[in-house]
């Protein structure tokens, strides 16, 4: 059966290649095939044990059964991250506007969209690229995202937010490429008649990003630079 299988971050750059495709014999699970490719690019093997995968856009463990033309996706943990500033103002049927663009984040455009007269509160996280890691000095980020996913899972979280607290609107907006220090790369607003609840959802919201959303950053130095995660 033939299979497309995506790299990302580094391991986009052990194999050379952002997309293949492969063959193997079925049935056949996901260690099988990750098997297959460290026989076909033995580079891989340095980052064995620090590698999750996805079937059709979900999370997939070793032991998932493969099927006729499913999409792989190979990647390293989450950092724990072309469009415009019109991008943002997309919103859904309910007014919550989750996007992924390149260019920078409008957040008093996106604050001012998702504010309704009714909220109380409305509390926002904003991330900021920092000059250091560890004291290390930082150049600039760049920041990679399996999309189709990524998306995915946001919108997973927005669900999430709305069944678990009180709350109104969400709004997430990751940005991708080239950011330098003192840009934004995520904005997260919640809106709500009441603060606590608006709270615990942007912290929920921030904190399950960097858990389960397939976005990478790489960092730039002047001796160097290094994948996050």
């Amino acid at each position: 059966m033939k299979l497309k299988v995506l790299f990302f971050a580094r391991l986009k750059e052990l194999v050379g290649q952002e997309i293949i495709e492969i063959d193997i014999d079925p049935p056949s699970k996901i260690g099988e095939l990750w098997k297959l490719l460290c026989e076909r690019y033995p580079q891989l093997k340095t980052a064995e044990s620090n590698v999750i995968f996805s079937q059709n856009q979900e999370f997939a463990g070793p032991q998932a059964e493969l099927h006729e033309g499913d999409e792989l996706a190979v990647f390293p943990p989450v950092s724990g991250g072309c469009g415009d500033s019109e991008a943002v103002l997309r919103a859904d049927a309910e007014g919550n506007v989750i996007q992924i663009i390149h260019s920078p984040i409008p957040i008093e455009l996106l604050i001012a969209q998702l504010s309704q007269p009714g909220n109380g509160a409305v509390v926002v996280f904003s991330g900021i690229v920092r000059d250091n890691t560890g004291g290390r000095k930082t150049r600039f980020l760049e920041y990679e995202a399996y999309v189709p996913m990524a998306l995915r899972k946001m919108y997973e979280i927005g669900r999430a937010l709305k069944q678990k607290w009180d709350i109104d609107r969400v709004g997430m907006v990751h940005r991708l490429g080239r950011l330098e220090i003192g840009e934004a790369s995520i904005v997260i607003v919640v809106t709500s008649s009441h603060r606590k609840a608006a709270f615990a959802a942007c912290q929920y919201a921030i904190d399950t990003l960097k858990s389960i959303v397939p976005i990478w950053k790489k960092e730039y130095y002047d001796d160097g630079e290094v994948w996050v995660g």
